[in-house]
């Protein structure tokens, strides 16, 4: 049976928390997966709180088919998560998050939306990917996101959520908070300023 070290184990139940107390996730929506070494990954277990987790519910994975390792039961999304971890290689962590804005932005029709309105959108997200309404941990929603995070940053899941992703804790989780940040900015104006392309051009990547 594949276990965490003690300081695998305190990194991601640090990061974990850290992504309930900015107010990324509600109750037992939301889930996070990790690379490990050897082609594996830690993924939150189904039905778990991240504000809660502890040892006992992070499953560990193989990155390459799938297989549960530890007797755990992972997130019912660990298919897209194990899919982008397989994709990009310079992703090594993915961010499930349901934050209150983002997610409300979701639920409308956020193809019509120029997210630009602060520095950080375009500096570290980019154009956002956008995902139709399918069933959660279906092949289909698990190829969409898969897809189009393979082309982007953060992905709106329509009526869902969002998923992001990261070289690190840190990367994943900052991305998830200025995006938060951003659609609460453009659901709170009526009237928008929206940074210039040939702006948001010069940050993309930058």
């Amino acid at each position: 049976m594949q276990n965490l070290t003690e300081n695998q184990k305190h990194r991601y139940l640090e990061a974990a928390h850290r992504v309930a107390d900015y107010g990324l996730v509600r109750c037992s929506s939301g889930n996070l997966s990790w690379r490990l070494e050897n082609d594996l990954a830690a993924v939150s277990a189904s039905k778990t709180w991240l504000a809660d987790i502890t040892e006992d519910q992070i499953a560990i994975c193989s990155i390459k088919d799938g297989q549960c390792l530890n007797g755990k039961q992972p997130s019912i999304e660990t298919v897209f998560h194990l899919g982008v971890l397989r994709n990009r290689a310079d992703v090594n962590v993915v961010l499930h998050f349901q934050s209150p804005w983002a997610t409300a932005v979701a639920c409308g029709d956020p193809g019509k939306l120029d997210f630009n309105v602060i520095i950080e959108v375009p500096f570290y997200i980019g154009q956002p990917g956008i995902v139709d309404l399918l069933a959660p941990g279906s092949a289909e929603l698990a190829e969409a996101v898969i897809e189009s995070l393979n082309q982007h940053e953060l992905v709106i899941m329509k009526n869902h959520g969002l998923v992001t992703v990261g070289k690190d804790f840190n990367d994943a989780i900052q991305k998830a908070c200025f995006f938060e940040l951003a659609c609460q900015i453009l659901l709170c104006q009526n009237q928008m300023n929206i940074i210039p392309p040939e702006i948001a051009d010069k940050l993309t990547g930058a």
